[in-house]
């Protein structure tokens, strides 16, 4: 690996932002929009049961058998529309981006998981009832009865067996076991069980087929989720890595465990994107280029690099720190919501621990601000050992920001600051430091747990939630 060696050149930085809108007119906006997006998806419930209950569903029961067959259609019909909508919250969509956050929608499709696997569990189970109710056979029969001369059938259940491997390897248990890397490859299968089941919904389900609204609806709504996973995740990083041709310039040590890469390529400041954001860089080399990674930019956004500063943390996390330069790379985004447009307020802290360092020096670059607009809170181990740390100071320094470097062993129970040789607790020590956090906005970036930590001492000193701002990657 060739690295920068010898005495840092002087820090160039980029020219900070001149003006910002602030005020609580953004975050109602927002709200809004989430609002509004929100409805679309219950809507597409209420559409899909309105659509049942017109045919029939409700008329049609007039015993165990049709009941039995009105819970093999209904799951059938609302686990198809919640997973389509959950796709969606993966297809990294700008729209749902800009209002939710890249970690946000990964929560929700988390929690939708659980529901629809309910759901599709109900509408197997129930639809190999009425088989074996209809046919006179026991359900172990049935079953294999149904997959042998229904060839859709097979294909359906192929699908909810992936479904299955898919949903219990997002369960907390189940990720805490796997690495990234398995788990992504896992959950490409998601993708698979969707167009496995997609079959059998038209030639054996009764709600689709003849029925030309649902035809119309169903269809509709399979081509714009289509649409939006192949060209969000698939085309336009494709056709604009082709068209960068980004390639890794220069690596640069920042600390025992921690290097910086910067990605040169053609029209390098056409890639857009704000300080705060991240991302996914994915390496073109034989063992990496099927997965991604998500890297906050280290550096405000600029005609010449971009900046990445990863800590070794996995597996490939440890290979990036000896990657060569002319490596080819393919950026994918830039996504998230950690930026200065989510601010509100004059004043603004800065809170990073360790490796959350990244997005933090970045906003302290670009962020608009005078003179004592600004505080930073940087937690390290070793301020000798902290990456970083001097361009972070020399950004305060010249912009006349605060910097607090807090060195050291964390103190003892949920504390998210270093040992205390006064005794004081997080959240006098806290209100020391930004005396005006209460009326400012805040950015923190670090470990999930000790960003909790943090939140909950900002809260303890009064500020309201949507002045809070933290973003994880969350997988």
């Amino acid at each position: 690996m060739t690295e920068m060696q010898g005495t840092r050149p002087a820090l160039m930085l980029t020219q900070p932002k001149t003006r910002v809108r602030l005020g609580i007119k953004k975050w109602h906006e927002l709200k809004r929009g989430q609002d509004f997006i929100e409805i679309l998806g219950w809507a597409s419930v209420v559409a899909v049961v309105a659509m049942f209950l017109v045919n029939g569903g409700l008329k049609s029961i007039t015993d165990l058998g049709s009941i039995i067959s009105a819970v093999d259609r209904l799951t059938a019909l609302i686990a198809t529309d919640l997973l389509l909508i959950d796709i969606l919250l993966i297809a990294r969509i700008p729209w749902l981006d800009h209002y939710y956050g890249h970690d946000k929608v990964t929560i929700a499709h988390k929690k939708l998981g659980k529901p629809i696997l309910y759901l599709v569990i109900a509408h197997f189970g129930s639809s190999v009832l009425q088989y074996a109710r209809t046919d006179g056979k026991n359900i172990i029969d049935e079953f294999f009865s149904m997959i042998t001369s229904i060839g859709d059938l097979l294909t359906a259940t192929f699908a909810f067996v992936l479904m299955v491997l898919v949903v219990v390897t997002s369960l907390n248990f189940a990720r805490k076991a796997v690495t990234y890397e398995a788990w992504y490859l896992i959950h490409i299968f998601a993708y698979g069980s969707v167009l496995l089941a997609i079959p059998h919904q038209f030639s054996t389900g009764s709600d689709i087929a003849g029925k030309p609204i649902a035809l119309v609806y169903w269809v509709s709504l399979y081509l714009f989720v289509l649409f939006n996973v192949v060209w969000y995740r698939v085309a336009k990083p494709v056709i604009r890595g082709l068209l960068s041709v980004t390639r890794v310039a220069k690596v640069q040590r920042e600390s025992s465990d921690t290097v910086s890469i910067y990605v040169t390529g053609k029209n390098i400041a056409k890639l857009g994107g704000e300080a705060g954001q991240f991302y996914m860089l994915r390496p073109l080399t034989f063992s990496q280029w099927w997965r991604p990674h998500p890297f906050s930019i280290s550096a405000a956004p600029n005609d010449k690099f971009v900046r990445f500063t990863v800590g070794a943390r996995g597996d490939d996390t440890n290979l990036l720190q000896h990657i060569k330069p002319a490596t080819r790379v393919m950026l994918e985004g830039p996504y998230g919501v950690f930026t200065e447009d989510r601010r509100t307020r004059e004043n603004v802290v800065l809170i990073a621990s360790g490796i959350g360092i990244p997005p933090i020096r970045a906003l302290a670059e670009s962020i608009a601000a005078r003179p004592g607009d600004v505080t930073i809170i940087y937690r390290v181990r070793d301020e000798g050992d902290a990456s970083l740390l001097e361009e972070t100071r020399e950004i305060a320094r010249r912009r006349g920001f605060r910097l607090h470097v807090l060195e050291g062993k964390r103190g003892t129970g949920t504390s998210w600051l270093n040992v205390d040789d006064h005794g004081r607790s997080d959240l006098e020590r806290l209100l020391q430091m930004a005396p005006k956090v209460k009326d400012s906005d805040i950015y923190v970036c670090g470990p999930v747990a000790w960003t909790h930590a943090v939140e909950r001492s900002l809260k303890a000193a009064g500020t309201p939630d949507y002045q809070i701002h933290a973003e994880e990657f969350a997988w």
